[in-house]
């Protein structure tokens, strides 16, 4: 009699191969699906944001005004900055360049904000591979949340457009080079660093000090690490004193203010630093925060140094904003603090004893983040298009492309796509940013003015009017009229729009 021998269900078809893994549960899979996720959320908070004029001339406009002029090989002048300013030698920017052939295809404000978006989505990459190498697949999602929730990237995903996100995924992939002692490739990621802004030269020399210091019993690694300690500080010092001088139309820095001495001597200043870099109390506020992401491990990794350049310059400023969390000053941190809690994770030998670390990185996560911009998708205000929003884009629409304007803060962007704008009132005078003379300001010369007198939308600003409080714009409004040659076009809803005198109008 013959017994019948059931097979296991893998070999019932003349296969001994086991059922193939499906695709989302591959290892080089993970990371990529939460950056697709990130970038869509991050573009849905800045898109959204533009959509109800809380984007701002300073700085969505000023840079789409660069990528713009990149875009039809021009060199970078950015009316909204000054009269022919060259944006180089407001920071050292040139990798902006990069964006041009996106900006040709699609010119909108949107393409510099989507690709904002999946710039910092991009930096989850690196972080979240290595994390599920070193910890684990769970432990990489922990780590790929805690950074895409992070308040730093979500405050840099909600402001405008900046420079600094070409830096992030760069400096991500070049700190999971650093953790797996690949040295080459992660100066070959951080050399960009120095075309993305010019105090970034410090943290490739910071990188550099790291790979001298890991690398010190390695002569070709202790060569290459002091080398890119060389050409990072090198690099900012001819970036600061030589190139942006040369740009700059006042032949200065342009921000060299921000790190005046305020004890009137270096040495002075010097000797009160240790405790300016602690008062006022925002700063130690921001500190804590920065490394709170990582429930503070992160300060146990080496790799923290390379957040010291950025920090110290921070604290070190005597501009208020660097030192707060808003914005995005802090965007550039993030990856460095989520690259030092993998490092310190990584050297545990129990993987039971990640639990409480990751959990503590979750729940700091989920308690800082309702007090950051992400948070804006669950206001029911981010999903309704008031009255006021539609009656400026009606005003908006009787402007036609190619014109000059003079235009409000909040409503500089909403054109920089298809005209010549610089802000109203005037501001900056003679391309000096913060020293200009509120009683004398030159007379507009755009062919329109458009100008909000309504209260805008306050993140990351206090509520108020910029560059002038609101009576003082209010006059320039009525003498343009009076004085120089505008005619009232239309008011609404608190928006005035004139057109001067004399000049062709185009039918719209």
């Amino acid at each position: 009699m013959r017994t019948i021998v059931e097979k296991p269900a893998s070999t019932r078809h003349g296969s001994d191969l086991p059922a193939p893994t499906p695709w989302y549960r591959r290892p080089g899979v993970l990371p990529w699906v939460w950056a697709l996720g990130l970038c869509l959320l991050y573009a849905t908070v800045a898109v959204r944001r533009h959509q109800l004029l809380r984007t701002t001339g300073y700085d969505l406009g000023i840079f789409e005004q660069a990528v713009r002029a990149y875009a039809e090989l021009r060199a970078p002048v950015a009316p909204l900055r000054g009269e022919g300013f060259n944006l180089l030698g407001d920071h050292f920017h040139p990798l902006l360049a990069a964006l041009a052939p996106l900006y040709r295809l699609w010119p909108s404000p949107l393409t510099l904000l989507v690709v904002q978006s999946a710039l910092l989505a991009l930096a989850v990459v690196p972080l979240a591979r290595w994390a599920a190498r070193a910890l684990g697949r769970r432990a990489a999602h922990a780590v790929a949340a805690g950074y895409g929730l992070s308040w730093g990237v979500a405050s840099a995903a909600a402001f405008d457009f900046h420079e600094v996100a070409l830096a992030v995924p760069l400096l991500a992939f070049s700190l999971e080079a650093l953790g797996h002692r690949r040295w080459r490739a992660a100066v070959g990621w951080a050399a960009p660093l120095l075309l993305v802004k010019e105090d970034l030269g410090l943290t490739l020399a910071a990188v550099g000090g790291y790979i001298a210091l890991k690398g010190r019993t390695d002569r070709r690694a202790l060569r290459l690490g002091l080398a890119t300690v060389a050409a990072g500080l090198l690099g900012s010092f001819l970036e600061i004193k030589v190139l942006l001088p040369a740009l700059d139309p006042t032949g200065g820095y342009a921000h060299g203010g921000n790190l005046a001495a305020a004890h009137g001597s270096l040495l002075g200043a010097l000797a009160h630093a240790p405790l300016d870099l602690l008062r006022p109390e925002t700063k130690a506020t921001t500190l804590v925060l920065v490394f709170a992401p990582s429930a503070l491990l992160a300060l146990r990794s080496p790799l923290a140094l390379i957040a010291l350049p950025t920090l110290a310059w921070r604290m070190a400023s005597e501009n208020g904003f660097h030192w707060s969390t808003a914005f995005h000053y802090s965007a550039i941190l993030m990856p460095v603090v989520f690259a030092g809690l993998v490092d310190v994770l990584g050297r545990e030998t129990d993987p039971r004893r990640l639990r409480a670390p990751l959990a503590t990185v979750l729940a700091v996560t989920a308690v800082l983040l309702p007090s950051f911009p992400l948070a804006q998708l669950a206001q029911r205000a981010t999903w309704h298009t008031p009255g006021h929003v539609r009656a400026a884009r009606a005003l908006l629409d009787e402007i036609p492309d190619g014109a000059t304007v003079a235009a409000s803060n909040r409503l500089a962007p909403q054109l920089t796509s298809r005209c010549t704008v610089v802000l109203f009132p005037t501001f900056p005078v003679g391309g000096r940013l913060y020293a200009y003379p509120r009683g004398d300001l030159p007379a507009p010369t755009a062919e329109w003015i458009v100008h909000d007198s309504e209260t805008p939308e306050a993140w990351p600003y206090k509520p108020g009017h910029w560059p002038y409080p609101l009576p003082q714009q209010l006059a320039e409004l009525r003498a343009a009229q009076r004085e120089h040659g505008y005619e009232l076009v239309a008011r609404r809803d608190g928006i005035t729009l004139l057109h001067r005198t004399g000049t062709p109008r185009t039918p719209s």
